[in-house]
């Protein structure tokens, strides 16, 4: 069983930036696709960004586009959101997923249903 650890969460000023990091707590893994999503309290945990294996392709949700950006580190086996200029409403917990199943349609990596490991997630909160 893969397990993900996140690192890098923390309380951030509007406009700064954070970075988060993934990485499998043991050997190495080599999922289809990469996620990051994000829970807010009292909402429904939703998509970030996904980075997908084969050509290394991102998407990211509409409220990000611009401001984060998703990437993988294939020597260090590690998965990473930067992300700028931030919001209070960025405000949630952050998880880390990977994908074990491939999918022809790399839509399918938008939703949390494509996703077979998870990380325990990690706290981001912006001060306004």
């Amino acid at each position: 069983q893969v397990q993900l650890v996140e690192s890098g969460g923390g309380l951030v000023q509007a406009g700064g930036s954070l970075r988060l990091s993934c990485t499998p707590s043991r050997g190495t893994f080599s999922p289809y696709a990469w996620g990051w999503f994000r829970q807010a309290p009292g909402k429904e945990r939703k998509f970030v960004a996904t980075i997908w294996w084969r050509d290394g392709s991102t998407y990211y949700t509409d409220s990000v586009k611009g401001r984060f950006t998703i990437s993988k580190d294939n020597a260090k086996n590690t998965v990473n959101l930067q992300m700028n200029s931030m919001k209070p409403e960025d405000t949630a917990v952050y998880y880390c997923a990977a994908a074990g199943t491939y999918y022809t349609g790399t839509y399918k990596y938008l939703g949390a249903s494509a996703y077979d490991y998870w990380g325990q997630g990690t706290q981001v909160t912006v001060s306004s």
